[in-house]
C-alpha cells in the first residue's frame, strides 16, 4: 500500500468481516509474522470500563520513568491513528501503511493456503505487535478488545503482568448473559505464574477471579481505593491523598476514576520496584499529573461547560450519575445521547435522564447504532421533553442556543460518535468566533 488512504480502504473492506472471537487466526498470522509478540514485554489489560484510562495513567508514569510505551487500545475516538501509540505520540501515516502492507502480506499467505482471511481486529492487533517491537518499545500496555480468554490479545504467552479493571454486564451475546460468565471470559488473561492487578470488583467477579489466580498460581493483588481522601473535584481534574503517596492530582473528572487510579499505582508501585527505579513516588505523583485520555468525562468548552463522556453501559452510567451529581448540583443540564443497537442502553437512560432537563438524540455514524428515533421513544419512558436531533451538528447547535454562560451540555453514550460532538463544538464556537 503506496498512500494512507489506501491502507484505510483496506481496512474498511476487512471490517466487512465482523468479530468473531478465538486465537487460531491470530496465532497463524502471528506466525508468518516471526511471533514477535513473545519478544515485547506486555502489561494485559482486560475489563468492561476503564481499561482505556487505567492505561492513560500507566502510560504516563512509565514515561515519566523514563521508558518508551507503546499503547494498543480501542476503538479510536477522535482519529484512526489513535489505537497505536509510543510515548503519547499516534503512529504516523506513513508507518501505519509500512506495517499494515507487512500485515496484509502475511494475510495473504494465509488465504492462499486455505485458510481464512483475519479480522479487523486480529490485523489491528498484528499491525500493533509489530509496530511496537519494530520500534524496541520497552513496555506495550495492550488492551483485549472483546472479553479476554478467546480475545486475539490473548495469544500473548508470558506477559509482565495481567490487570483487570471493573468488571460487569456488557457485550453478553459474545460473553456471556451472567456476571461470572463475563468475569471468567476476562480472567482468562491471567497466565501461568504471571502476577495480576485486579480493580475492586463485585463479589460474584471477584471469586471468579480470585479462583483463576490460584488456578494459574499467579499472585493477584485487589487494588482498593478506600483509604483514599478525596480533596477536591472540578470538572477537569481530581485532586486526592494516597495513603502512601500523600497528595495527587489526576487531570481527569469522574468518582470511576479513583478506581482506575487505584489499579494503576498499585501495578506501577511493583514495577517500579521491580525495575529498581529511584525516587518511585515522585515519578508516580508527576506522571499522574500528565495523564490524558481524551473522551472521558472530557471538558470541550466553557460558558456553557461542554463535556463530552464514553459511558455507554449500566455500570459506567451509574459512575456517570455520581459524577454528575458531584460536579454540576444546582446547575441546568441539556444532555446529548447516541449509542449502539446492542448496548443496553434502557438501563442507561433509566439511571441518567433523571437529571436532565432537556434531552437531545442522534445516530452515530456507525453500522451498529441504534436511530436517534428509536432511542428517543425509550428514553420518552422517563423524560417528558425529548427531542430526535436530525444530526450531531443540530444537536449540539441547539443545545448551545438554549444554554446560559452557567448551563451544562453533556454529550455520552457510544465513544464512537465523540469525534461527531467534539467537531460540531468546534463549528459552532468557530461560527460564533
Amino acid at each position: 500500500m503506496r498512500t494512507y488512504e489506501e491502507a484505510r480502504a483496506y481496512s474498511k473492506t476487512i471490517s466487512k468481516t465482523g468479530s468473531i472471537l478465538g486465537l487460531t487466526s491470530i496465532r497463524n498470522l502471528m506466525r508468518e509474522l516471526g511471533d514477535v509478540q513473545e519478544k515485547l514485554h506486555i502489561l494485559h489489560i482486560a475489563g468492561t470500563n476503564g481499561k482505556g484510562s487505567t492505561g492513560a495513567f500507566l502510560a504516563a508514569i512509565l514515561k515519566e520513568a523514563g521508558f518508551s510505551v507503546g499503547r494498543y487500545t480501542s476503538p479510536a475516538v477522535f482519529t484512526p491513528l489513535e489505537v497505536w501509540s509510543i510515548n503519547g505520540t499516534n503512529i504516523s501515516e506513513e508507518e501505519y501503511c509500512k506495517i499494515l502492507s507487512q500485515v496484509k502480506d502475511a494475510c495473504d499467505i494465509l488465504v492462499s493456503k486455505g485458510m481464512p482471511h483475519p479480522t479487523i481486529f486480529e490485523v489491528e492487533t498484528a499491525v500493533a505487535f509489530l509496530y511496537f517491537y519494530q520500534k524496541k518499545c520497552d513496555y506495550v500496555l495492550l488492551e483485549t478488545g472483546m472479553g479476554g480468554k478467546e480475545d486475539a490479545t490473548n495469544l500473548i504467552q508470558k506477559p509482565v503482568c495481567s490487570i483487570l479493571t471493573s468488571i460487569s454486564m456488557d457485550h453478553m451475546k459474545f460473553l456471556g448473559n451472567t456476571l461470572p460468565k463475563i468475569a471468567a471470559q476476562k480472567a482468562g488473561i491471567i497466565k501461568k505464574g504471571c502476577p495480576a492487578f485486579s480493580s475492586m470488583q463485585k463479589e460474584e467477579a471477584l471469586a471468579v477471579i480470585l479462583k483463576e489466580a490460584e488456578k494459574m498460581d499467579a499472585k493477584l493483588t485487589v487494588a482498593n481505593p478506600e483509604g483514599y481522601h478525596i480533596l477536591q473535584k472540578e470538572e477537569d481534574s481530581t485532586t486526592f491523598v494516597e495513603p502512601d503517596l500523600g497528595e495527587l492530582t489526576i487531570p481527569m473528572a469522574g468518582e470511576y476514576q479513583i478506581f482506575n487510579v487505584s489499579l494503576a499505582i498499585e501495578t506501577a508501585k511493583w514495577l517500579l520496584q521491580k525495575e529498581q527505579v529511584k525516587n518511585a513516588k515522585e515519578i508516580i505523583k508527576n506522571g499522574l499529573k500528565k495523564a490524558c485520555w481524551p473522551g472521558r468525562f472530557e471538558l470541550l468548552l466553557k460558558e456553557p461547560d461542554v463535556v463530552v463522556d464514553g459511558a455507554h453501559n449500566e455500570d459506567a452510567a451509574l459512575q456517570l450519575k455520581k459524577t454528575v451529581e458531584n460536579c454540576f448540583t444546582n446547575r441546568r443540564i441539556t444532555y446529548i445521547i447516541g449509542v449502539l443497537a446492542d448496548k443496553e442502553h434502557e438501563k442507561m437512560l433509566k439511571i441518567m435522564l433523571p437529571l436532565a432537563a432537556k434531552v437531545y438524540t442522534v445516530t452515530p455514524h456507525n453500522d451498529r447504532a441504534l436511530s436517534g428515533e428509536l432511542l428517543a421513544k425509550e428514553a420518552r419512558k422517563f423524560h417528558s421533553d425529548v427531542t430526535e436531533a436530525e444530526s450531531v451538528e443540530e444537536a449540539v447547535v441547539q443545545a448551545l442556543n438554549q444554554s446560559k454562560k452557567e448551563d451544562v451540555i453533556l454529550a455520552f453514550g457510544s465513544l464512537s460518535y465523540l469525534a461527531e460532538v467534539k467537531e460540531a463544538v468546534k463549528k459552532a464556537t468557530d461560527r460564533k468566533a
